[in-house]
């Protein structure tokens, strides 16, 4: 492990710790034997201010998903990623994982650290990304690119990073993906579409790497059409789509009454126009947010969906 390393580790350590000692707030630690690193050396770009410290929540029984609550991570100021490595067979594939929650809170475990357990299962490193969700509602579009920058910047950054550490993390280069749920979801799109230039001044080594993802899985993804019962789609996506956008997953939920069929139908289209391979699922009933945990709709069995996909395009052996 590099000196540039060891000194985020430490520099993120006592970011934690001071966050922890504040008001009751809690700040989200990942399981023992992973670390969360910052993804930026020193100042993060576009600093928004906030309403408070970072804070972590249980949902309790306010929102269940499978009989159980989830994790609710709000007003994130300082990104981090942690790296979650397989600990038998390992593919060389690696994901880089963005939770939803409307750009504006991360369900962190729910479409996080569990989704991280299931790929390192199959032999995918994981990289779970805590990007930053500083808005409020009220705010301007939530803190979504492009009325703000600051998650797509942290994506782009961190898919850096990944193929910078390829060699140290056992990872192949060029098997680098991104996974994303609701917002999310969109995240996934913006960094499909949005790799031939960075939205921030270059750091450092890092960022001479490629941001480009080699593949895109996008669960339930919102922001991404203009008008319901349209295939109208968002002009920040729609213009950058290009034969270079990377091969993409995509599954819904027709009775979705968060993020419509009409975002995924929408950029379904963008994606087929521009003769990017694209595999698209749709299901009557499900709803919305259900991450990785099993439920009665078929929709939550996309799991095995993925990694067939990933053996067809020769990311994981088939």
């Amino acid at each position: 492990m590099g000196v540039w390393m060891r000194a985020l580790m430490v520099s993120a350590i006592a970011v934690l710790a001071v966050g922890q000692m504040g008001a009751q707030q809690v700040v989200w630690q990942p399981s023992p034997g992973h670390t969360q690193m910052r993804i930026w050396p020193s100042t993060v770009p576009d600093a928004r201010p906030m309403k408070g410290p970072e804070d972590m929540k249980s949902t309790g029984t306010e929102s269940l998903v499978a009989g159980k609550p989830w994790l609710s991570v709000e007003r994130v100021s300082q990104p981090t990623m942690t790296v979650y490595s397989p600990t038998g067979e390992n593919t060389g594939a690696a994901v880089i994982v963005f939770p939803g929650g409307g750009y504006e809170i991360l369900a962190i475990d729910l479409e996080g650290t569990e989704v991280c357990d299931w790929l390192v299962s199959k032999g995918i490193t994981c990289v779970l990304l805590k990007y930053r969700v500083p808005a409020p509602r009220s705010a301007p579009y939530w803190g979504a690119y492009p009325q703000s920058p600051m998650a797509l910047e942290d994506a782009q950054r961190t898919i850096g990073l990944v193929r910078l550490h390829a060699a140290e993390w056992h990872i192949d280069p060029h098997k680098i993906g991104v996974l994303g749920f609701s917002a999310g979801g969109h995240l996934v799109a913006a960094t499909s579409v949005h790799f031939d230039r960075r939205l921030y001044p270059e750091v450092d080594a890092a960022d001479k790497e490629s941001c480009r993802p080699d593949f895109a899985v996008a669960l339930y993804p919102g922001h991404l059409s203009m008008k319901e019962g349209s295939l109208a789609l968002n002009p920040d996506i729609a213009t950058h789509i290009t034969a270079k956008t990377p091969p993409t997953f995509l599954l819904q939920n027709e009775n979705d009454k968060v993020d419509s069929v009409w975002d995924s139908l929408t950029y379904y289209a963008g994606l087929k126009k521009a003769g990017v391979p694209v595999e698209f699922h749709s299901y009557a009933e499900g709803g919305h947010a259900f991450g990785l945990r099993r439920t009665k709709y078929p929709a939550t069995a996309w799991p095995q969906l993925v990694e067939t996909w990933l053996g067809t395009i020769g990311m994981i052996p088939e």
